[in-house]
């Protein structure tokens, strides 16, 4: 044992073993790690000596570096913030208040077309809800098809209504389906009136007379044989073109849901080809097959409730 002790040097002993009290002098303690080395003189008075980088604990976690380095970083730049204000923003979606006829598929395909975001606002126009008062504040003539863009020309929510002019609004807004050049642009205003004024109005009325009031011999015959007409004056427009207004527009996608329906009375479409041929061309689209789909369920619901048809006629056939 003392031959151990005896192997310690003083140095050693006094960092291991507490020292006497009655000892006069204190040894120093021993520091933990080996002195470091004390910089060199300068070898003149000119020359800087540089301090040595203090010592970095190895346990000290990298997050704490991170946080200080996050505190002390400089607020980002106006340049850095112009390019985050110009990343683009997710679209909200369109409002579309709706029911599955002519005309409200004319909306659902344009906005199927654009690939646009929309939710399903169902508009049971056999039950009366038209006449609601939320739907009145954005559609007065209680009428659908009707939108609420959530992202209107001036970043504020925009209510349209009336077919026609949702159809021109999302071709502006989108600059599809629509044509700029103003001779092109005429021509789909055309043919899109020309549908709004005479084509669904006309249509609409012989499916009146032929299905609720049968026995008016006159009605049903002046409305069947004025589809007729303007199913002919369709066929001559498409005998030269693919299009109502050459290129596929806003025009062919107002059109499709009444030509189909026009099509059905009296299996008239066998006179008239060319309008056989486009419907054909128009369906073969996958936005107008889906277009013509949304909302399939609702009339399907209609149809298999025995009172619907008794209150739809009241609903839609007692107004003032």
């Amino acid at each position: 044992m003392a031959k151990a002790n005896a192997a310690v040097s003083p140095l050693n002993w006094a960092a291991a073993a507490k020292p006497s009290k009655k000892t006069d002098k204190k040894p120093s303690k021993a520091p933990a790690k080996s002195p470091a080395k004390s910089p060199a003189k300068p070898k003149n008075k000119n020359e800087k000596i540089k301090k040595p980088a203090p010592a970095t604990s190895a346990s000290r976690p990298a997050a704490k570096a991170n946080l200080k380095a996050l505190k002390t970083a400089s607020p980002p730049s106006a340049k850095s913030r112009a390019t985050r204000s110009a990343l683009p923003k997710i679209p909200q979606p369109i409002e579309l208040y709706y029911w599955p006829t002519p005309n409200g598929w004319k909306i659902s395909i344009m906005l199927e077309e654009l690939g646009l975001p929309y939710v399903l606002k169902p508009v049971n126009i056999n039950r009366g809800d038209q006449f609601e008062a939320a739907f009145l504040a954005i559609s007065p003539n209680n009428r659908m098809p009707a939108i609420i863009d959530p992202d209107g020309p001036d970043g504020a929510p925009l209510p349209i209504f009336e077919s026609g002019a949702i159809l021109q609004y999302l071709g502006r807004k989108t600059g599809k389906f629509y044509p700029q050049d103003e001779r092109a642009r005429v021509a789909v205003d055309e043919w899109l009136f020309w549908q709004v004024a005479g084509l669904g109005p006309m249509t609409g009325q012989a499916g009146h007379f032929r299905h609720y009031a049968p026995d008016n011999v006159y009605g049903k015959e002046r409305y069947t044989n004025e589809v007729h007409r303007l199913l002919g004056v369709m066929d001559r427009r498409l005998a030269t073109r693919q299009y109502l207004a050459d290129a596929y527009s806003i025009a062919d996608m107002a059109c499709i849901g009444w030509a189909i329906a026009a099509s059905r009375i009296e299996n008239m479409i066998a006179d008239f080809p060319n309008v056989a041929a486009w419907i054909e061309r128009m369906r073969a689209r996958p936005a107008v097959a889906k277009g013509l789909e949304v909302g399939k369920e609702l009339r399907e619901q209609q149809a298999s409730d025995p009172k619907a048809a008794e209150l739809a006629r009241k609903v839609l056939f007692g107004q003032r």
